[in-house]
């Protein structure tokens, strides 16, 4: 497109998304007390129907269990990531207030430990899940981005990222020496199938016109759009949702494996002031002091084997493996104990955190282009938003303490 004909029509796009995202908001106010009577009659039959015509019309590599391909059109896609994403970062933050050019606003990083059950089946006894044992953790919650909106106006999405420590042995990045990072989100699918349509998806994103990635009539990516409707839907408290890999990893040579964190605690779920009032800009945060004021949080970190290498495929991510093929066995347990974590002193800690899912052992080696592309892109954007804030990288030991008190000491 043009430079002229590009002015013309983005005033009317931008017009239009507008429109399309009030009513999002609207909707995101309506829809808690339907939302989960319609997830139980509808999500699953819906899901099944969008695979099968995902499938349709994806090509079979012909690959074997856990291998991967190399597309020529890699590199490319992801030096335009970074580009773009980093012009994004320059435009939503001022020096010295950097965010995170994705999985943007931290709702809280809490203190953890990670289990790993003695019943496990012994061909997935690989890797941290090898022996029982524990390891201290932390976790990050936190919300989708490019910005930090009040909760209510986000698109329905979260993010639950562990660093697990104590882990011995060589990591695939020097950059830290005895860390484990995991991370899901709360859809079964990525927003995009690979990284070439992730860099369509960030210009339009740096547009601030991300639906027209989807909705594009002449690059219609509408499957993969209704997909994550599916599953994004008014949050209420990240210690009560689920989280899924989205990407797969190694579980040992010759082994891959999705992972999902899902809760096994009743948590607070009220949103005050809706439908129509004016819910706390925080609230998702408030729900998370509310809850670990009064109880612990555990969530079982299940475990999905691959079985089958096309219905299963390692190089798109939009493709949700089939639970009916391989369930998730339950391979750990995060046990969140009470606490209290909304100190700036935590929040600061946050900042000087990098989470990377190649700071990792080799036996969960992540795997496939959005997973090849994550190591350079997470690393690169990380250490910009570092240099933006002038602080220093942290690996974290399960050592530190915060000053608990609030602004006034």
């Amino acid at each position: 497109m043009n430079k002229a004909l590009r002015r013309r029509i983005y005033p009317v796009l931008d017009r239009v998304h507008r429109i399309l995202v009030a009513g999002l908001n609207l909707e995101r106010r309506l829809e808690p007390p339907f939302r989960p009577t319609l997830n139980r009659l509808t999500r699953e039959p819906v899901a099944r129907l969008l695979q099968y015509l995902i499938n349709r019309r994806r090509p079979d590599y012909g690959l074997g269990l856990a291998e991967e391909k190399i597309f020529p059109w890699e590199e490319q896609a992801l030096d335009d990531i970074i580009d773009l994403m980093a012009d994004q970062m320059r435009g939503h933050f001022k020096t010295g207030h950097y965010e995170r050019g994705g999985n943007t606003k931290t709702h809280g990083i809490v203190r953890a430990t990670v289990t790993v059950r003695d019943d496990l089946p012994e061909h997935l006894r690989q890797g941290i899940f090898a022996s029982q044992r524990s390891y201290p953790a932390y976790v990050r919650f936190s919300g989708p981005g490019p910005d930090v909106p009040a909760d209510i106006r986000d698109v329905g999405f979260s993010s639950m990222a562990i660093k697990i420590m104590d882990v011995p042995g060589a990591k695939l990045m020097e950059e830290e020496r005895f860390t484990q990072d995991m991370m899901g989100v709360c859809t079964p699918t990525f927003v995009t199938p690979d990284v070439r349509e992730n860099a369509k998806l960030q210009y339009w994103s740096l547009m601030d016109m991300p639906i027209y990635y989807f909705i594009n009539p002449f690059d219609s990516h509408i499957l993969d759009f209704i997909m994550q409707a599916l599953w994004n839907e008014t949050q209420f408290n990240p210690l009560g949702h689920r989280y899924y890999s989205c990407v797969p990893y190694l579980l040992g040579e010759g082994q891959a494996m999705m992972y999902s964190f899902a809760p096994r605690t009743e948590v607070p779920t009220d949103i005050p002031g809706l439908p129509f009032g004016s819910p706390p800009f925080n609230y998702l945060r408030d729900n998370m002091v509310k809850t670990l004021d009064q109880n612990d949080v555990t969530f079982d970190l299940q475990i999905q084997l691959q079985t089958d290498p096309h219905r299963m495929p390692i190089e798109n991510a939009a493709v949700r493996w089939p639970e009916r093929l391989s369930p998730y066995i339950p391979a750990a347990t995060i046990h969140i104990p009470q606490q209290k974590f909304d100190s700036p002193a935590q929040f600061e800690f946050a900042k000087r955190l990098k989470i990377n899912p190649w700071h990792c052992i080799p036996e969960h080696r992540p795997l496939g282009n959005q997973s090849r592309a994550r190591r350079r892109m997470y690393f690169e954007l990380s250490k910009f938003r570092q240099e933006m804030n002038t602080v220093s990288h942290l690996e974290p030991t399960g050592d530190e303490v915060f000053d608990q008190s609030g602004p006034d000491g």
